[in-house]
């Protein structure tokens, strides 16, 4: 063993708190080993009491190289259904299946191809056909945790979602089937990423493993759940809004509805700036979720009383206008939804208090 060392140097223990020790580390290894703030080290204790130090980076890799890829195998028979296929198939690339085998008793129908194929290239990240003949379709999960943390996956799910929503409500303004499309879309991302978000959830918590998502305990698993959902409902909401727009207009077009009034500017305006608010308001519970800021989260939910009596002001103000019927449900529905996200940047906000209010307040075990 004394062979394999590259110099033998000796390290002073220092104590930090009531508690805790630190070492620092040689900075030369930490440079070769490419390592940088916030990268994890395992610290395995050997029988001599001596200690093993691995980077994380390491351990991963030798995990990956060894492990067992989850291969599974659908049997599709002539009574199946094109959607109980394709749901079958997303449950197994959400409970981090690596190989999907879709194998069909005689040739592949065309629809099936073509739905599978949609599936894989519009919801399932990471995933590619692979193989395909005449009475199988073969997908390949290829997407590497480590690449494309969690954090990073939950922002960019909320920047889409976010989008998507204020692409709905200008659509108000001008509506058009290129509009519906753009917002059809960024909503198809938002559930890839959401998707993608329980696989890795999902991954990790079966390895009981919460510190190589920066999680501190396996409670905070399920705080991520709840906020990937809260995204999702944000981009779901977008669509619906959209869609309800595009149907007014079209009775438009066909002449089936004639509008007594136009949109009100004053209102419209009033609806822009509370749903500039909501979307400050729930990238503010992002950052402070992210920053595992406990103040920053108090905060946020005590100002959540203020963002109400606007709503309200703005109800009293819709109430007061004499608009056309179909104009005002929606105007309504995008007013209901921004409140929805405020209320789930105060649901992100009240996750951040649970996850790090033990780090806030000391605490004591009794036996």
């Amino acid at each position: 063993m004394m062979k394999m060392m590259k110099k033998l140097e000796y390290r002073k223990i220092q104590r930090v708190g009531k508690g805790s020790f630190i070492l620092t580390l040689p900075r030369e290894w930490v440079k070769e080993a490419g390592l940088d703030k916030g990268d994890h080290i395992a610290v395995i204790v050997q029988d001599d009491q001596s200690l093993l130090l691995i980077p994380r980076k390491i351990l991963d890799k030798k995990e990956r190289e060894e492990r067992t890829q989850r291969e599974f195998r659908i049997h599709v028979g002539a009574e199946s259904d094109i959607e109980s296929v394709c749901r079958m198939i997303r449950s197994l690339y959400v409970v981090s299946a690596d190989i999907i085998h879709i194998c069909f008793k005689s040739k592949v129908p065309p629809e099936y191809k073509t739905a599978i194929r949609h599936l894989s290239k519009n919801l399932l990240l990471g995933s590619e056909i692979i193989r395909e003949t005449d009475n199988e379709i073969t997908l390949q999960i290829l997407i590497d945790h480590p690449d494309f943390p969690v954090d990073q996956a939950i922002r960019r799910m909320a920047i889409l979602a976010l989008s998507a929503n204020k692409e709905a409500i200008s659509a108000l303004r001008k509506c058009d089937r290129h509009t519906i499309e753009i917002i059809s879309e960024t909503c198809n991302d938002v559930e890839r990423l959401n998707l993608y978000v329980i696989r890795q959830l999902k991954y990790y918590l079966e390895r009981k493993d919460p510190e190589a998502l920066g999680f501190k305990s396996p409670k905070e698993f399920l705080g991520y759940r709840i906020i990937a959902n809260v995204i999702k409902e944000i981009a779901d909401n977008a669509l619906n809004i959209a869609n309800n727009i595009q149907t007014v207009q079209n009775m438009i077009e066909d002449q089936m509805l004639l509008l007594n009034r136009s949109l009100d500017e004053e209102l419209y305006m009033q609806i822009l700036e509370f749903n500039s608010k909501a979307h400050r308001f729930f990238e503010e519970a992002l950052n402070v979720l992210f920053r595992r800021d406990y103040e920053g989260a108090d905060r946020l939910i005590s100002q959540y009383q203020a963002t109400t009596r606007l709503e309200n002001d703005i109800v009293i103000m819709l109430s007061s206008k004499k608009l056309d019927p179909n104009i005002s449900a929606i105007l309504r529905l995008i007013i209901n939804n921004s409140r929805k996200i405020i209320e789930g940047g105060r649901n992100i906000a009240e996750i951040t208090l649970n996850r790090t209010v033990e780090e806030k307040v000391d605490w004591t075990i009794l036996s």
